[in-house]
């Protein structure tokens, strides 16, 4: 029987309540450890597709008839449009439409960063409407430019209130403390560098709109177009069978997607509307910039007294406060803590959900601080870690569904052992040194989601869902539990995915929560088919035949199954752990690091795929090295106008950096977290990497850095500070 219930669904730590629908008998989940095929590694079921080009991103996708936009987006990080005449773009060849401020809400006279959108053409050919793009009579007028963020928040220039959290009496645990350390932290605006740009192809069939998109969210942005336009939801088809990455910039519509719906509904032809790479380096989002002021005090033994912390989030134009705050609010046992989280609305491009938005930064600043509070202690930084170990959520005191950190300490160890034999290798001009950083994150996922398991009289299943799979090698780790749930070959299972029109509502593709979202739906609906298997073959009095025997004399008939994800468990915290310990080499004289080595250990429940995950964790790590020793996208600090405009200039991570990574998962589910017990690995690797990195600098020069990218010039900066605090301290040492 069917009831409704009132439950909690988290993404990215903000938190709603949502109705869900959930039947009575809910599935018990399976032992612990490897089955026949959940849990044992498997290639990607649509690797050949996409390797030999077969499968088609809407990148690929060409409709006849089908137009092509230019945008032109504002050149000033703020100006006002003085005056804009699109007739010379209208009157050029090819050209079959033109729109500017005023005729659609993401078109806009005040522009607040440079790259909004302020007008668009369409035309046959791109070409052409590059064209006609340069032929728009447009003046803007340019207005203050507000880019420090510490001045915004002073002005009082900001993205909602500033966010307080707060227990117990910081002053307090301060005065309690045998020793107090500060620090300062910035961390650098990073991008997503997607390499399927922002982009959507859209064509009206009567009254009904199909919205062909690159995105983590087919059912929000089917929400966000029907209620833009006063559509029913069911008059938007919203499709993507493959999408070329996202990292959280894709969760939305965009401007490109409701520019393309305006002018194919004035052209009654197919529109196209795709970003350029120099647009993605304005308009598609970004990790924004943070500054970290922080207070740790502790007593002689390590324990941790005090925990406070002032964090400015470099927002932009909008977005929102991603929680920086979180690492320190939630990873350590401590009854005081205070933090103070302000959004500065500066004219920059807007931030965008970036892997784990907040915890990245905000665990380079807590973990780097707390390695100088263990020498300062003179305490094993493992072992102080150990010591502050948090046993319920520290932040409310509820208890978590599952935490097993203690246990990937304890496997990190032989990694953190390693410690006294690499800085045996430093010689007087590289040094050598291994650091570790502490993860924690989300990952539970949440209702509603829901999935159709189709069988025929081949014995073969087809699971049905309008999930889209970004990339992480979702729709294999369905089509595992499917086959696990029915008992039949991973081959003879196929994944329809990626069509609102063709399946029943999927989650969003967004803080770590597909698996743990879709998963446990997916195996309910394998366990509704297989029940109705078995009563056939019940009726026939072979209820020990093999599937296919049973199923065979359907025919032209089907079976089909129905399932959907069912609450979180009330009253719990449902949270990912997991340690990482790198080893790298810094050239004192020239300032280069290397990073040699990275071991990570996580926590994430059932592992579906052990092949999947390894990737997972291998690219988080890699994205996670790019965002600390190189990735910066630059701006002029007087004129807010952005100077990082393409990949030549912005230095993503390449094989030559890539490190020997060492990964290994607990994978012990998590009894409390529905049928499956899983949790989302695809934030948890990044959220450390840092921090762990720093660390290991630290130990192998004894400089502390403070601020990323840790670029040749920042060490050299943090080399000379300490070498001169060591020099000031050396006669108080003697």
């Amino acid at each position: 029987m069917a009831r409704l219930i009132r439950t909690e669904k988290e993404v990215e730590g903000r938190y709603e309540e949502v109705w869900l629908v959930v039947e009575e008998d809910a599935l018990e989940q399976w032992p612990a450890g490897p089955r026949e095929i959940v849990g044992r590694p498997a290639t990607r079921i649509d690797g050949l597709e996409r390797a030999r080009g077969e499968a088609v991103y809407t990148a690929d996708l060409k409709l006849p008839g089908m137009l092509h936009t230019a945008v032109l987006r504002s050149p000033y990080a703020h100006a006002r449009v003085a005056r804009i005449d699109l007739a010379p773009a209208l009157a050029l060849p090819g050209v079959h439409a033109a729109i500017g401020p005023g005729e659609l809400d993401v078109l806009v006279e005040e522009c607040g960063f440079q790259g909004v959108a302020v007008a668009a053409v369409c035309a046959d050919t791109y070409a052409q409407a590059r064209a006609a793009l340069a032929a728009i009579e447009v003046d803007f007028e340019q207005l203050e430019v507000l880019i420090d963020p510490d001045e915004a928040v002073a002005r009082g220039e900001l993205i909602g209130e500033p966010r307080v959290r707060e227990r117990g009496d910081l002053e307090r645990g301060l005065a309690e403390a045998d020793v107090v350390v500060t620090g300062e932290y910035r961390t650098q605006v990073v991008l997503h560098n997607s390499m399927e740009t922002h982009q959507a192809v859209v064509q009206w069939l009567g009254d009904s709109l199909e919205v062909y998109i690159s995105t983590q969210y087919i059912w929000g942005v089917r929400d966000e177009v029907s209620s833009s336009l006063g559509l029913p939801p069911d008059k938007v088809r919203v499709v993507c069978h493959y999408m070329g990455g996202g990292f959280g910039s894709k969760n939305e519509a965009g401007d490109f997607t409701f520019i393309a719906i305006e002018l194919a509904k004035r052209t009654h032809r197919p529109v196209r509307c795709a970003l350029t790479r120099r647009e993605e380096n304005l308009a598609s989002g970004n990790r924004n910039a943070t500054i970290q002021r922080l207070t740790i005090g502790a007593r002689a033994d390590g324990t941790l007294t005090a925990l406070g912390g002032d964090y400015v989030n470099a927002t932009g134009w909008g977005g929102w406060s991603s929680p920086v705050e979180g690492p320190m609010q939630m990873l350590y046992a401590c009854e005081n803590v205070k933090t103070t989280t302000w959004a500065a609305k500066i004219n920059q491009p807007p931030m965008k959900a970036f892997r784990a938005p907040g915890f990245v930064e905000g665990t380079f600043g807590l973990e780097s601080l707390l390695d100088v509070l263990a020498a300062k202690l003179d305490i094993d930084p493992l072992e102080l870690r150990r010591h502050n170990y948090a046993t319920n959520d520290a932040a409310d005191g509820r208890p978590y569904s599952s935490k097993n950190l203690l246990e990937c300490y304890r496997r990190a160890e032989p990694h953190w052992e390693r410690r006294h034999e690499v800085r045996a290798r430093s010689t007087e001009t590289v040094k050598r040194g291994v650091g570790m950083a502490s993860q924690i994150w989300y990952g539970g996922g949440g209702p509603p989601s829901y999935a159709w398991v189709r069988v025929g009289a081949d014995g073969r299943a087809t699971v049905v869902t309008a999930m889209q799979d970004i990339g992480t090698g979702t729709r294999t780790a369905m089509a595992q539990i499917a086959a696990e749930e029915l008992g039949i070959p991973l081959a003879h299972v196929t994944v329809s995915l990626g069509d609102s029109a063709r399946g029943p509502f999927a989650s969003i593709s967004a803080g770590s929560s597909t698996t743990p979202s879709m998963g446990p739906a997916v195996r309910a609906a394998a366990a509704d088919a297989r029940r109705q298997i078995e009563e056939i073959a019940e009726q026939r009095g072979t209820p020990d035949a093999p599937l296919g025997e049973i199923v065979g004399l359907l025919e032209d008939a089907q079976i089909l199954g129905k399932g959907g994800r069912g609450p979180n468990p009330t009253g719990m915290q449902v949270l990912t752990f997991g340690v990482q310990v790198a080893e790298v080499a810094v050239d004192v004289e020239t300032g280069e690091i290397w990073v040699d080595r990275i071991a990570a250990v996580h926590d994430v429940g059932r592992v579906i795929n052990p092949l999947g995950a390894s990737s997972q964790i291998e690219g988080g790590i890699i994205q996670g090295i790019g965002h600390t020793l190189s990735e910066h996208r630059l701006h002029d600090p007087r004129t807010g106008q952005i100077l990082t405009t393409s990949l030549d200039a912005y230095k993503l991570p390449t094989f030559a950096d890539v490190p020997e990574i060492v990964s290994e998962l607990i994978d012990e589910p998590d009894m409390q977290l529905t049928n499956l017990g899983s949790k989302g690995l695809g934030e948890p690797p990044i959220v450390p990497v840092a921090a762990a990195i720093s660390n290991a600098i630290r130990d192998a020069t004894g400089a502390e850095v403070h601020e990323l990218p840790i670029s040749r010039e920042e060490m050299l900066r943090a080399l000379r500070a300490a070498a001169l605090k060591e020099k000031v301290g050396a006669p108080a040492g003697i």
